[in-house]
């Protein structure tokens, strides 16, 4: 079988380079070589320096020692550095599961969290966010849902596309619930450092034995063309995971990564700005939303720069996102992206420029007039 077509990335391949606003990723705005060098205190002329060398299967010392200092108290071990988070989810869905098995995943997703195990034989059981809450985590389902005992839990808070997010009582329970299944529980946290209504939640790695997390740059720094992510996992499972990247992609490479350690050597700076910038975009998505009541409904996303808006009355908004990517050079992603049960929304991010909301929503506002 031909593993399925990602809606997404198609979609971002005939449009993302084709317009001139973008209120369709997930991401906050793009940080210039010279950003990312002033926040770290740092000149092009500390690469003259470097030889330009194989890195480490795992990754570069610099950066893996960054990323442990960040997210597990230090202990390199169970970090390794990868081509973005894509990566880590590709290697994960490869050597976590296996044809048969099968995973619990949140419903809407990101399409690599389920269809690659998909092709793989893996049976996907969707874990349906409650719409009519908007979208509110159902964990009373979970738990039902989880009597099978799964091989696997697929979980991503704050929630791409919609921007919901989960207490941490919440969080709680779903290592539970992972636990009693004794299920391999998968963290994505591509969005857990920028918040809204709630303090970032922990990764949970430290608190069950069986958790594999995945990030980004992508999402909270600005930094989606350097395509550096991570995975924290069990030591073991990176070690096999070692082995399979030495037929795909061996290492990342050690220009990309010694952006990369600047970047989380000085993490809580970067984020401290871009969140500033995004929750004054997402004041003026509110408000924009707030002037259409019987055209549109949006649910304030509690972290994350996406929310997933509906169009009242059309249950298809794939045409619309055409017509204004080609008429208007405006990108917004179909909710069909993320499955045919959600065409009557579409995800609409707010963390790029404020000139480029504004543009953006200015646009949908005329189509939706018409």
């Amino acid at each position: 079988m031909d593993i399925a077509v990602a809606r997404l990335e198609a979609w971002m391949r005939s449009y993302y380079h084709e317009v001139d606003h973008d209120i369709g990723s997930s991401g906050v705005r793009d940080l210039s070589m010279a950003e990312l060098l002033a926040i770290g205190g740092a000149d092009l002329a500390d690469l003259s320096t470097m030889v330009i060398r194989d890195s480490e299967s795992y990754g570069g010392g610099g950066l893996r020692a960054a990323l442990a200092d960040r997210w597990t108290g230090g202990d390199v071990d169970p970090v390794m550095v990868t081509h973005g988070s894509s990566e880590a989810i590709y290697l994960m869905m490869h050597l976590a599961v296996e044809p048969g098995d099968e995973i619990i995943v949140v419903n809407p997703a990101y399409q690599q969290l389920h269809d690659i195990a998909k092709w793989r034989g893996c049976r996907i059981t969707p874990w349906p966010l409650q719409v009519s809450e908007g979208f509110r985590a159902d964990l009373p389902l979970l738990r039902q849902l989880a009597r099978s005992r799964p091989r696997m839990i697929v979980v991503n808070f704050p929630h791409n596309p919609t921007g919901v997010s989960i207490t941490a009582a919440e969080q709680e329970e779903i290592i539970a619930i992972a636990r009693e299944a004794n299920a391999w529980l998968v963290w994505d946290n591509a969005f857990g450092e920028m918040t809204y209504t709630g303090a970032p939640l922990p990764l949970p790695y430290d608190r069950y034995e069986k958790t594999i997390c995945f990030g980004t740059l992508s999402k909270s720094y600005g930094l989606a063309g350097l395509r550096v992510g991570w995975c924290v996992a069990p030591p073991d499972l990176l070690a096999r995971a070692a082995i399979l990247r030495d037929y795909i992609a061996l290492y990342v490479s050690p220009v990309l990564e010694f952006f990369a350690e600047l970047a989380v050597r000085n993490a809580d700076q970067i984020v401290k700005l871009q969140h500033a910038h995004a929750s004054a975009n997402r004041r003026r998505l509110l408000q924009w939303a707030g002037t259409l009541p019987d055209l549109v409904r949006v649910n304030p996303p509690d972290g994350g720069v996406s929310t997933f808006v509906e169009f009242l009355g059309r249950p298809d908004v794939t045409g619309l996102c055409h017509d204004l990517a080609r008429h208007h050079r405006v990108l917004l992603v179909p909710g069909s992206c993320f499955g045919d049960a959600f065409a009557g929304y579409a995800r609409l991010g707010f963390g790029g420029t404020t000139a480029e909301l504004t543009a953006g929503l200015s646009a949908v506002e005329e189509l939706i007039h018409r």
